[in-house]
């Protein structure tokens, strides 16, 4: 319940940033993205660790969370711009590849950070 909590939470901030790049600013998609999964995950990470994990700062814990995070992070950021340009140029397009993205990155985070990463004494 609270890993969806603030995985919902981050998703927002992500998407939200995502789209004003990407769509008020003009930022390439790549670039967007790439802005929008940092403060997303950023938010993710400090909550999880405080309130969904209950753990107390790690620095190999920490070491673990940004190797995680750079795969997710290419994974999150190739899988969204695939996406939004196989699909067609409608009003959608743009949500979908971020869900299919986020979907994906989310899924591998869960797994990793529970039976790995919050593990980690």
């Amino acid at each position: 319940m609270r890993f969806g909590l603030t995985g919902g939470l981050s998703a927002i901030v992500d998407f939200g940033l995502y789209t004003l790049l990407f769509k008020v600013f003009g930022l390439p998609l790549p670039v967007a993205k790439s802005i929008s999964f940092i403060a997303g995950t950023t938010t993710a990470y400090l909550i999880n660790r405080r309130w969904t994990f209950k753990a107390e700062p790690n620095r190999n814990r920490f070491i673990a969370v940004i190797l995680l995070y750079a795969v997710t992070f290419a994974l999150q950021v190739g899988i969204n711009q695939l996406c939004y340009y196989a699909l067609p140029d409608q009003w959608w397009r743009i949500a979908l590849a971020f869900c299919i993205a986020q979907g994906t990155a989310t899924v591998i985070n869960f797994i990793v950070q529970r039976m790995v990463i919050f593990k980690i004494n």
